[in-house]
């Protein structure tokens, strides 16, 4: 899933995984595609979560 940024046209915070702890009240769940694309165009991955490894990306 990806978390919102607040205020419109915000870039996403943050990729996380499903169930992440840490992912808030704004979020929008994504395909893994999605998700691996938003990590490679740098949205940063959740360091709690690991969102990144989850997907198979490694830096």
């Amino acid at each position: 899933m990806i978390e919102l940024g607040i205020g419109q046209g915000q870039r996403p915070p943050y990729v996380h995984v499903g169930g992440c702890y840490l992912a808030g009240v704004r979020q929008q769940p994504v395909s893994r595609e999605a998700a691996a694309r938003a990590v490679t165009e740098s949205v940063a991955a959740c360091s709690h979560c690991r969102a990144d490894t989850e997907l198979g990306i490694i830096d």
